[in-house]
């Protein structure tokens, strides 16, 4: 079997995860397709940057162009689509930039526009493949509905994590 390290597409794609703001121009394209400058705008960033950014998705197939339309001063503008091809995949090696892109995302909000739960358990390794497996599934099954027309864009960050403070120090 291969390396996946060597593989250059791999290598590709694991580059084009390698930046909040990518992650964060999947996102703003989810929904809906955005050109080059829209993602800027939305993004309060240089067009010039973004488009790096938009560049490195498409080369790696996280984001699609989609058929170009006159824009209002009558340039052509290409819309750009997630393909969504980042969902159910482990991105390893990736966690720190999830966390750093969920720290962009929320800043600025004010408190009342989130919704925020820490819990803290002990639990065996049954309990806990099973609390996993059950989160999992929901998040699959919200993740896998077709967007509400009507429906406000939301974002949900989940970190499982082994709590070291709380584990007991190994004695000597």
């Amino acid at each position: 079997m291969t390396d996946p390290a060597l593989d250059p597409d791999f290598q590709t794609r694991a580059r084009a995860l390698s930046s909040p703001v990518r992650f964060r121009i999947l996102r703003a394209c989810l929904h809906q397709s955005r050109t080059n400058k829209e993602i800027a705008e939305a993004l309060d960033m240089n067009p010039a940057t973004v488009l790096h950014h938009v560049r490195t998705l498409v080369a790696a197939g996280f984001l699609a162009a989609e058929e170009p339309r006159v824009g209002k001063r009558g340039a052509r503008e290409i819309p750009y689509r997630s393909t969504g091809s980042t969902w159910g995949k482990r991105l390893t090696g990736h966690p720190h930039v999830l966390v750093e892109t969920f720290i962009q995302e929320v800043d600025g909000l004010q408190p009342e526009e989130m919704d925020i739960w820490r819990l803290g358990v002990k639990l065996s390794d049954k309990d806990r493949t099973e609390m996993m497996r059950r989160i999992k599934d929901i998040f699959e099954e919200y993740a896998l509905k077709e967007p509400d027309d009507d429906g406000a864009a939301t974002s949900l960050f989940l970190a499982h994590y082994r709590d070291q403070a709380a584990s007991p120090a190994p004695r000597s």
